[in-house]
């Protein structure tokens, strides 16, 4: 929306008039769209007790494409949904097997909390190739009681981890959480590292984190990609339960009165998106620290393990009250992002072949947010 057409809603009354019905209401989240994020009950069967905290997991765009078949007892075959993908800013599918990953990792604590070991066997009918990804299983668990495990100290962060996209203040992380968080992956091929406000490339850093955002919100197809799976007001919210959700009676009124149509790609000068950079921008600026965690190959095991480290290193900073943002711009392989994505893996001495930066992520302290819309587990349930 060009500033012309601003000016001509609030001139012409139009905004003031659309709103009436909204003058009063809550942008808070619609309860059922969050209802996954109470505690099961014990009582409830074990394998869906553990995966309704496996279902917690974060997940690129909030997609949330986990399938999971029961056939077997005491066991789970994981999938990817073919349907819940992202071909335009993850085109070979690398964001997708990590999200399988932090969906395997939190299993796994869950499972260890009720006094079971989950045995994860990979790929167990092959990896998918480097270019793609397909409906062979992601991994096999069997769930095998273990009256020696102790519960992991991570288990009482899984209901407090929230992707924290607000602004963060500007002190820095406490040594003490530094040290737990890289602690934290050490049972995974990934090395992990921070980036904090006194050093000298922060500024690099922020540079390459505003470029990438600008990349991705002014390529047509990428920004179609996250319009699509947009969910504007408690309707779509509510119906969707994934996905990125929007629910400010503004952004709600400028789609109900056609102002904001999703069908297609904003231009990069309209109102939309300079103001999407300007904001991005601000709370890059106030950003205080920087997490990033790389690994020597990039195979398809390696990017499920990167999962798992990512989501342990998440909850071990959400154990410290800090909060994660993923920067995933400037990680994403399609080509416009090609200048960014060099430069971010110059940046962090990973350079060689088959190095790769699997998360960059924004880390500090921040207000407390709601979490994610979650679809439920018979929504993960399948007899595929």
């Amino acid at each position: 929306m060009h500033r012309r057409e601003w000016l001509r809603l609030f001139g012409g009354g139009l905004i003031a008039a659309a709103t009436l019905p909204l003058v009063g209401c809550s942008s808070a989240l619609p309860a059922e769209a969050i209802a996954a994020w109470q505690p099961p009950s014990a009582s409830l069967d074990l394998r869906h007790w553990i995966l309704s905290h496996a279902l917690l997991a974060p997940h690129s765009h909030n997609l949330q494409s986990w399938l999971v078949n029961l056939d077997i007892p005491d066991s789970i075959l994981l999938r990817m949904d073919q349907r819940r993908l992202l071909p335009e800013t993850d085109p070979f599918g690398r964001q997708m097997v990590m999200s399988q990953g932090t969906f395997i990792e939190i299993l796994a604590i869950a499972a260890q909390q009720r006094g079971y070991r989950a045995e994860v066997t990979p790929f167990p009918e092959g990896e998918f190739s480097a270019n793609q990804v397909d409906e062979r299983p992601t991994a096999r668990i069997r769930l095998i009681a273990d009256p020696a495990l102790r519960p992991d100290p991570l288990f009482a962060q899984i209901f407090q981890r929230h992707t924290n996209r607000s602004p963060y203040e500007a002190r820095d992380p406490d040594a003490k959480a530094l040290q737990a968080i890289a602690a934290s992956t050490t049972a995974y091929p990934v090395r992990c590292g921070f980036i904090l406000s006194t050093e000298a490339n922060m500024a690099r850093h922020r540079q390459i984190a505003n470029e990438a955002w600008r990349v991705e919100l002014s390529t047509p197809r990428t920004l179609l990609e996250s319009y699509k799976v947009l969910r504007v007001g408690p309707a779509e919210i509510a119906k969707h339960r994934d996905g990125l959700s929007l629910n400010d009676p503004f952004v709600r009124v400028l789609t109900a009165t056609g102002l904001f149509d999703r069908s297609k790609a904003s231009a990069p000068d309209s109102s939309e998106i300079t103001g999407q950079i300007e904001k991005f921008q601000a709370k890059i600026a106030a950003t205080p620290a920087f997490f990033w965690l790389l690994s020597e190959r990039n195979d398809r095991q390696t990017q499920l393990q990167a999962g798992r480290a990512y989501v342990r290193a998440q909850l071990a900073a959400t154990a410290f009250g800090l909060s994660m943002h993923p920067l995933q711009q400037a990680l994403q392989e399609y080509p416009e992002q090609r200048d960014n994505y060099t430069a971010i893996h110059h940046l962090l001495d990973a350079s060689q072949p088959g190095q790769t930066v699997q998360m960059w992520a924004r880390l500090g302290y921040a207000p407390a947010v709601e979490p994610a819309p979650r679809r439920g587990l018979a929504a993960h349930l399948s007899q595929v």
